[in-house]
C-alpha cells in the first residue's frame, strides 16, 4: 500500500502535537505545510521533513500528490477550507471545533459526502489511553449503573509551554472563535467526553460568568443524557496567579466516573498538578491504580492520527466523524444558549 501525503493548513503552537502522528507513521508522511507567516511555513518544513511550503492553502490543495488534509486554523476559517479540501479530493481532518454553527456544520458534512472523502473532527481527548481504559472499564461494568461524570476544569497564565500571543488573541473574540476561549475552545473536549462516555444529551443548563470581561469563567454546566438518568457537569476556573505542571498548555483536568458500585477517577491529561496514577477504580471497598498506562497527552494525538489513517486506507468511517462533530457543537451551544437565557436548552434544539 503507497504512503499517504498529508498537507498540514495552519503551522502554529498546537501542530507540535499533530505532526508527531506522521513523523511516527509507517504509512503516511507530512508532504507540504502551509502557514501565512512564510517563514513559519518553510521551519515547519525543514522540521517535519515535508517537500514543499506555502503561504495559500489552495497551492497546497492543487497538489495531486496530497491525499488528505489537516485544518489547524482558527475556528472561523474551517468551513470554507474543509469545503475547498473536499472539492479538491482530500480527505480532511479539521480540528475541534469543527465550525462555527450548525449551518456551516451541515455545509461540511454535505460537500465530504458529495466528494465521496473522509471527514474527521480532531477531538484527540476521546483517544488519550486513561480515558479509552476508562470506557472499556464502564462497557465492563467496574462500576455497575453509571450515574455521574464530573469534569473540573481549571486554567492559568503560568505553567506549561510559551505560546504566541496571536494565537491567545483570536480565541478572545467571538467573531474568530465562536465563543469563550474556555467552553467553545478548550471546553468542547469535555462535552465530545461526555457524549462518548454516556452517549447523546437529552437537556443542557449552565451558568457563565466573565474573568477580566473576556474569559469565560468561572462557569458551571449540568445535563443529563437520553440514557436513564445519567447526568454530568463541568466546574471551571481560571486562577491566573497558579503555576500549573505540564509540558503542554497550562490546562488541568480532572474526570470523576460514579456508579452504582464505584468510582473511577482520571487525574490527569494536560497538566498534573497530583502526584497520583493517572487512572483509579474504586470498587468493593478497594482501590486500584493504572500505573503503566500511557499517560502523556501527546499519545492521544498520535493515537487520534494513527485512528483516521486507518479510517482511510481500511474506507471506514472515522469515529469522530462529520455528524458527531455537529453533535456535540449543537451540546456546547445549547450550554451557551443556556447560560444566555437562564433557561434549559436542548441540543437537538440547536439547529441552522
Amino acid at each position: 500500500m503507497s504512503v499517504l501525503n498529508a498537507g498540514l493548513i495552519g503551522c502554529g503552537r498546537i501542530t507540535d502535537l499533530h505532526a508527531p502522528g506522521y513523523l511516527r507513521s509507517d504509512v503516511a508522511r507530512i508532504h507540504a505545510v502551509c502557514d501565512l507567516d512564510p517563514a513559519v511555513a518553510e521551519r515547519r518544513k525543514q522540521e517535519w521533513g515535508a517537500t514543499r511550503a506555502t503561504t495559500d492553502y489552495r497551492e497546497l490543495l492543487d497538489d495531486p500528490k496530497i491525499d488528505l488534509v489537516e485544518i489547524i486554523t482558527p475556528h472561523h476559517l474551517h468551513a470554507q477550507m474543509c469545503v475547498d479540501a473536499c472539492r479538491a479530493g482530500k480527505h480532511v481532518s479539521v480540528q475541534k471545533p469543527m465550525a462555527m454553527n450548525v449551518t456551516e456544520c451541515d455545509t461540511m458534512i454535505a460537500a465530504a459526502h458529495e466528494a465521496g472523502v473522509k471527514l474527521k473532527v480532531f477531538e484527540n481527548f476521546v483517544f488519550y489511553p486513561p480515558y479509552v481504559k476508562t470506557r472499556e472499564l464502564i462497557e465492563d461494568g467496574a462500576i455497575g449503573e453509571p450515574l455521574s461524570v464530573r469534569f473540573k476544569l481549571g486554567s492559568s497564565f503560568r505553567g506549561g509551554w510559551p505560546v504566541p500571543l496571536k494565537a491567545w488573541a483570536w480565541r478572545l473574540a467571538e467573531e474568530t472563535c465562536g465563543g469563550g476561549p474556555t467552553l467553545f475552545d478548550d471546553g468542547y473536549h469535555k462535552f465530545s467526553m461526555g457524549i462518548h462516555l454516556f452517549g447523546p444529551v437529552a437537556q443542557v443548563h449552565a451558568w457563565v460568568d466573565r474573568t477580566f470581561g473576556v474569559v469565560d469563567v468561572p462557569a458551571l454546566v449540568t445535563w443529563t443524557h437520553t440514557d436513564g438518568g445519567r447526568v454530568g457537569y463541568i466546574d471551571a476556573t481560571f486562577s491566573p496567579h497558579m503555576t500549573v505542571r505540564s509540558h503542554y498548555y497550562s490546562a488541568d483536568e480532572r474526570v470523576e466516573i460514579t456508579g452504582t458500585e464505584g468510582v473511577i477517577w482520571v487525574t490527569r491529561c494536560t497538566g498534573q498538578l497530583l502526584d497520583e496514577p493517572p487512572l483509579l477504580l474504586h470498587r468493593e471497598g478497594r482501590t486500584t491504580a493504572f500505573e503503566d498506562i500511557r499517560a502523556d497527552w501527546l499519545d492521544s494525538f498520535v493515537d487520534s492520527t494513527h485512528h483516521f489513517l486507518r479510517c482511510i486506507q481500511e474506507d471506514e468511517e472515522p469515529s469522530l466523524s462529520g455528524q458527531r462533530g455537529k453533535e456535540v457543537l449543537q451540546f456546547v451551544l445549547a450550554g451557551l444558549q443556556s447560560a444566555e437565557t437562564g433557561a434549559p436548552v436542548r441540543p437537538d434544539e440547536i439547529v441552522a
